[in-house]
């Protein structure tokens, strides 16, 4: 199972948790759960004025031996109006701009999706329970 907490952040409410979001799926073969603005497909949505968020941002597919992956879709820009960074064991990595990573099984740690333009983020931890 994939355990998701979400949390929308502005510089204003930095540390506060309010508006937390939560989303879990079975480790299953090509189950997907998706954060973005677009609430008909993700199961994790931020406010619909986050602009720097697309309507479908990130991705978590299970694979066929039940192992995650995080994918960075690329939205309708050519260019990305925020970074994504993935922190595992206490290292962190930046994600390119439509690629994909695999998530330790077993593991946990955080993405975040940082807004280029104002002091905001959307932070998403995961917990992948085997």
């Amino acid at each position: 199972m994939l355990e998701l907490t979400m949390a929308a952040v502005t510089a204003a409410d930095a540390g506060a948790t309010a508006g937390m979001q939560m989303a879990d799926a079975p480790s299953e073969p090509d189950t997907v759960l998706r954060v973005g603005r677009d609430r008909s497909v993700c199961r994790l949505s931020t406010p619909d004025d986050w602009l720097f968020v697309s309507r479908v941002h990130l991705e978590f597919r299970c694979g066929p031996d039940s192992t995650w992956g995080l994918t960075w879709l690329r939205g309708s820009q050519p260019d990305p109006s925020c970074e994504v960074r993935l922190t595992v064991a206490g290292h962190t990595r930046s994600l390119p701009y439509g690629g994909t990573v695999p998530l330790p099984g077993g593991g946990s740690g955080e993405v975040v999706v940082q807004d280029l333009a104002e002091p905001r983020s959307v932070n998403v931890g995961f917990y992948h329970e085997v």
